[in-house]
C-alpha cells in the first residue's frame, strides 16, 4: 500500500491509514480497523485498488454497503471506481464493477493458494520438505562457530568466516555444542 501515498496526498486525503505487514486476507488489520471507528457521514474512503480494502469479495461488499449506509463516499483510484451515496455518481455500473473485480481479485488469491498447496504437496511426495532445513547442534557450522567463539572471535566475524549473518551465529551459539 505504499503505491497510495503520494498519489493519496495529491488528493488532499487529511489521514492515511496502512496496515504494514498485515495480509489483507486477515481478520485482524488494526489501521483499517482504525478507519472504520472514524469515518462518517460525507467523509471518503481513498484506496489505491479495489482488493486493497477488503479481505475477499463478501468482506469488500459488506465494507461497501456498510460506507453507503453511513453516507461515506468511495474512491478506487487504480479501477477508477468511485460511490457517492447521496448522488447519482457511482449507481448500478459502479456496484455491478466492484463486484466483478474484486470477484476477480477473489480468483487470483484462491489459484494462488491452491498452486501453493499443489506445489507444496508434490515436494512432499519427492521426499522435499517446505521450510528452512533443521539445523542441529552437530551441524558443522554451528560446531565452527562454537570453535571461533572459544577462539575470541566476535559474532559479526563469526558470520564472515562461515558465511552467515550475524542473527544466525547468534542462534547457533545458543545451540549446546
Amino acid at each position: 500500500m505504499d503505491d497510495e501515498l503520494p498519489v493519496a496526498d495529491g488528493l488532499g486525503c487529511d489521514r492515511i491509514y496502512t496496515d504494514h505487514g498485515v495480509s489483507g486476507t486477515r481478520i485482524k488489520r488494526p489501521e483499517l480497523d482504525r478507519l472504520l471507528d472514524r469515518i462518517g457521514r460525507g467523509d471518503e474512503v481513498v484506496v489505491w485498488k479495489l482488493d486493497r480494502l477488503g479481505r475477499n469479495t463478501r468482506h469488500l461488499l459488506e465494507l461497501l454497503d456498510d460506507f453507503k449506509s453511513r453516507g461515506i463516499k468511495f474512491r478506487s483510484l487504480r479501477d477508477g471506481i468511485a460511490t457517492d451515496p447521496d448522488s447519482k455518481v457511482g449507481g448500478a455500473i459502479a456496484q455491478a464493477m466492484v463486484t466483478i473485480i474484486s470477484a476477480f481479485a477473489q480468483l487470483e488469491r484462491d489459484q494462488l493458494s491452491e498452486r501453493t498447496r499443489a506445489g507444496m504437496a508434490a515436494a512432499a511426495a519427492a521426499g522435499r520438505k517446505a521450510g528452512r532445513p533443521e539445523v542441529t547442534a552437530d551441524h558443522e557450522k554451528v560446531q565452527r562457530a562454537h570453535e571461533l567463539k572459544a577462539w575470541g572471535l566476535k559474532p559479526a566475524d563469526i558470520g564472515k568466516v562461515i558465511g552467515a549473518s550475524r542473527a544466525t551465529v547468534y542462534r547457533y551459539l545458543s545451540m549446546d555444542s
